[in-house]
């Protein structure tokens, strides 16, 4: 049954449209289980059905036009119950509802089970039989576990196979839903952005000049052979005539006529290589797969093998980057920081990934550039939407794709609406960010960025909460050395004169990957990071700090953050390395100055000795994406449990008023520089806590800014109370949404600005 079921899941993932999945898994659950009937019902929301979409069994006519309304029959109390119904007699049942046109009134066993992805029942498979007759356990948890299996399979077919239909026939687009991960509303056409050598990402492409692009798939096949036999020759030693044998089969592949040519028939249909390759390579393995030989199966992995190392050589030959639209809505199943980067900042109206949350980095990237960004789309079929009109909506974490008239329209009155608004922001640069009722925050900016600077500086903010130093050593391919970080930390001091400028150190390690530093761990944001690097070698930590003591010039604008301590010999350690660091440059005879240090509270157990923590530092520092996760126990770049994280649950509140009440017992400031501080909700509750200052990404800034000049701390206080009392997240953010809503800052919250 496990290798039926492997063998299903692999047919399913690999359908091309959403029925020929469902026809796949009837046909199959109907031989493995040796029943009469096999059918699928798919949930149509919109016409409030169950609709019959494929049967092996039943009269094939009604497939597409069959259907049960909900609350109707017994497929719909399988739906209902989101459980296994199993019936010796189905028609005795009093839900038991025939379904005319189908020819089912000669069964009686009947058993349904839910097919559910992500809490939402998307359909029922049901099985059926001529005798009476109860299923047995084994087949009842087979059929379960199969629709169990299928479900996100099924999600994907359907969400890829819908839109391709809805583009071709319907034309009235379609939406998606993910989460939102930069407030804004993004309009343009789809550029897909994926890794290098990752078949399964390339998008589909169009070309004009077919016989180019015929030339780069030959070049890149004979690059590829030759590279095959080169590494023959250099292993011939080392490997056995079996193992030189797959050498062998990789060149009789490439030098046959029958996937080559394939390859060369997409490509002159309008396919680009990289997508006519990735077309016949799945075709071929899909033939390996399914074979009942273990051995042969295993070949298939061989084919993909082969397909990367031709696609690689595609790859190198296209030195030119891709051609951007006039406004890029950017997509890809993860986005990379790199990928942002490389992007003409002046063409970037939006982002679009499959993978990521809320507090994931390119959630974080995007704000800070000010791009909207939609996170976390669940089964989102990047390779279809190469080229496509696109809308990002970053405050609902909603995705149209080929948008209807009206819906464009709308959204680009909303859009035009948001950028009013941001023009009027624009008079508070110089204003203070201080209540009606007379308390001041300061207000700064995080960044990790040269180009960061121009923007945090413009958008007023009075110093740098937050430069995050790792992205100098992310875009090296070694670890720079104490004058490299040195003139990096003097621009950035420099630039921010006299204001202060608080640097944390070293924060790799969990999703902050150094390619010429590899971290291979089961659970890395449990793992070894941040601090734990550094202490492990101290000869990075100390180079890092007396670059940044002598960037400091003696000045007392300087402040040094410690990045994931978790216990007070850590932090210990860390600051008599600083010592260490500070003492050496003295006798050095470089002029510098004893820095403030502050540490993060970011780690849980720091809570709980916040005083201990208080009495040996200038300043803590809340970093609330780590915090949130590591106390919800949500990976936040994990989209599967992405709709868990929220800053906004009481118990984050909670640790936060703890924190804060602690260090207020030794006279320590506290600021939070997590992405809680570029959020106007979570403001409103930090503002009533007390803290002594926020650091955001400067896009953010303005609008923080005018959330504290709106909003008197005392009824921030009174809203601070409420939301003490409640025990969820969601309703203490619909309570504060609303609250800015009554503030005339509904803008803030939703799209457009009233």
């Amino acid at each position: 049954m496990l290798n039926i079921l492997h063998r299903v899941i692999q047919e399913v993932s690999q359908a091309d449209n959403l029925e020929r999945a469902l026809s796949i898994i009837v046909k199959r659950v109907k031989e493995a289980m040796q029943v009469d009937v096999c059918s699928a019902y798919l949930c149509n929301e919109g016409q409030q059905r169950h609709i019959l979409m494929a049967t092996d069994g039943l009269n094939p006519k009604a497939v597409g036009h069959a259907g049960l309304m909900f609350g109707e029959g017994l497929v719909s109390l399988v739906a209902e119950r989101a459980e296994t119904v199993n019936l010796d007699n189905a028609p005795d049942h009093p839900r038991f509802h025939f379904l005319h046109g189908t020819d089912e009134q000669a069964f009686h066993a009947f058993m349904g089970a839910p097919i559910i992805h992500h809490r939402k029942v998307l359909g029922v498979l049901v099985v059926q039989q001529r005798a009476r007759r109860k299923f047995e356990e084994d087949e009842t948890a087979f059929l379960l576990t199969v629709a169990a299996q299928l479900a996100g399979a099924i999600a994907h077919a359907e969400v890829s196979g819908g839109i391709a239909r809805l583009m071709t026939d319907f034309n009235d687009g379609v939406s998606l839903a993910g989460l939102p991960g930069s407030a804004g509303v993004g309009i343009g056409t789809g550029l897909v952005v994926y890794p290098p050598a990752d078949l399964d990402a390339v998008p589909d492409r169009t070309v004009e000049d077919v016989e180019a692009e015929v030339e780069v798939f030959r070049e890149a096949v004979s690059l590829a052979q030759a590279d095959i036999r080169e590494l023959q020759a250099r292993l011939s030693t080392a490997l056995s005539d079996e193992d030189q044998a797959l050498f062998d089969a990789y060149l009789q592949m490439l030098g046959s006529t029958s996937m080559t040519d394939q390859v060369i028939s997409r490509i002159r249909a309008g396919s680009w290589a990289s997508g006519a390759l990735r077309a016949t390579i799945k075709e071929h393995v899909q033939v390996f797969e399914n074979m009942d030989d273990p051995y042969m199966r295993e070949r298939a992995e061989d084919v993909r093998d082969l397909g990367r190392r031709i696609l690689r050589f595609i790859q190198k030959g296209r030195h030119k980057p891709p051609p951007y639209p006039e406004r890029t809505v950017l997509v890809g199943d993860e986005i990379t920081a790199t990928m942002l980067a490389e992007a003409p900042v002046d063409r970037l109206v939006g982002v679009i990934s499959a993978k990521g949350s809320t507090s994931s980095h390119v959630a974080i990237l995007s704000r800070a550039l000010g791009i909207p960004a939609v996170v976390g789309v669940k089964d989102l079929p990047v390779a279809r939407l190469e080229g496509q009109p696109l809308i990002a909506d970053g405050y609902n974490g909603r995705v149209y794709v080929a948008p209807s008239a009206h819906v464009r329209q709308e959204y680009e009155r909303l859009a035009r609406e948001e950028a009013q608004m941001t023009a009027d922001l624009a008079e508070l640069r110089e204003l203070p960010a201080e209540t009606p009722d007379g308390y001041r925050i300061p207000l700064y900016a995080n960044t990790g960025l040269l180009s960061d600077i121009t923007p945090s500086l413009l958008s007023g903010a009075e110093g740098i909460g937050l430069y995050r130093t790792e992205f100098p050593f992310m875009v090296r391919d070694r670890f720079p050395g104490e004058d490299e970080q040195f003139r990096i930390y003097r621009q950035v001091i420099e630039s921010f004169a006299p204001r202060p400028v608080v640097m944390r150190t070293l924060d790799v390690g969990g999703d902050k990957a150094l390619p010429y530093f590899p971290i291979k761990e089961d659970n890395p944001f449990l793992g070894w990071r941040g601090i734990r690097i550094t202490l492990d070698h101290p000869e990075l930590f100390l180079v890092q700090v007396r670059a940044m003591l002598r960037a400091g010039d003696g000045s007392d604008r300087l402040r040094i953050l410690l990045p994931m301590i978790s216990s007070i010999s850590e932090l210990d350690e860390a600051l008599g390395l600083i010592r260490q660091g500070y003492d050496e440059l003295l006798a050095d005879g470089e002029e510098v100055a004893r820095p403030q240090v502050g540490v993060m509270i970011e780690v849980p157990s720091l809570i709980y000795q916040i005083e201990a923590v208080a009495k040996r530092v200038d300043f803590v520092s809340i970093g609330s994406n780590d915090l949130t996760q590591y106390l919800l126990a949500v990976d936040r770049n994990n989209a599967n449990v992405a709709e868990l994280y929220d800053s906004l649950s009481p118990a984050v509140i909670m640790a936060i008023r703890q924190v804060i009440e602690g260090a207020a017992r030794h006279q320590c400031p506290v600021s939070v520089c997590g992405e809680m501080a570029g959020d106007p909700r979570a403001v409103l509750v930090l503002l009533a806590l007390g803290v002594d200052s926020l650091s955001m990404s400067a896009s953010s800034l303005l609008r923080i800014k005018w959330v504290i000049r709106k909003v008197a701390r005392a009824r921030a206080q009174e809203l601070l109370a409420a939301v003490l009392t409640m025990e969820s997240a969601k309703d203490i953010r619909q309570y504060l949404d609303t609250a800015l809503i009554e503030a005339g800052l509904g803008g803030l919250v939703r799209a457009g600005n009233k």
